[in-house]
């Protein structure tokens, strides 16, 4: 019988780590397209270099998501493309309101991301600290860089953009859907 309540507790860890690998490699896939969006359109800005460094510790996060799909053996959420048209969309129309408007795309994100990621930590570590510790610190760390990315936004005067307010608003319902279906899909 403790053999069976320990099949069922790893099943429903495995679905816990599952969910959490796939959004978050959709995650990072979509915010290196945000990126990518940004540096299309202000590529030449005075702001690039930033920009470019937040999308180089985004590709560094999704290679690390790749690497994990492969070794916990999740598949990716089938919304793939999906993710990379609209983060590219959203990053290169942000920008369009200039560097500030790239930056409100910036904040709204990535308070978001901060906070789904401290959401994970927390449901693996009320789940089995031990078991998961190796993506705990990984999502920690990716956590660290998320904030960081949302306090350099602010830093470079995204509040100040035409429309934070809704913009930011609209973002963060947007993102938070990506979630709730990469999650599942």
């Amino acid at each position: 019988n403790s053999d069976k309540n320990l099949d069922e507790v790893e099943k429903i860890r495995k679905k816990l780590i599952d969910r959490i690998i796939r959004v978050d490699h959709a995650g990072e896939m979509g915010a290196s397209f945000i990126y990518k969006g940004q540096m299309a359109v202000l590529g030449k800005s005075k702001i690039a270099p930033l920009i470019q460094e937040m999308m180089d510790h985004e590709i560094m996060h999704l290679n690390k998501f790749e690497e994990l799909l492969v070794q916990y053996s999740v598949r990716p959420t089938i919304l793939i493309p999906l993710w990379k048209v609209a983060g590219f969309t959203l990053g290169a129309g942000s920008s369009l309101l200039g560097e500030k408007g790239a930056m409100a795309c910036t904040v709204a994100v990535e308070a978001l991301v901060t906070k789904h990621y401290d959401d994970q930590v927390e449901a693996m570590v009320q789940n089995n600290p031990k078991l998961d510790q190796n993506l705990i610190d990984i999502i920690k760390q990716f956590r660290d860089d998320e904030q960081s990315h949302h306090d350099l936004g602010l830093a470079h005067g995204a509040e100040d953009a035409p429309f934070y307010r809704s913009m930011t608003a609209i973002i963060s319902g947007g993102c938070k859907a990506a979630i709730f279906l990469s999650e599942r899909i």
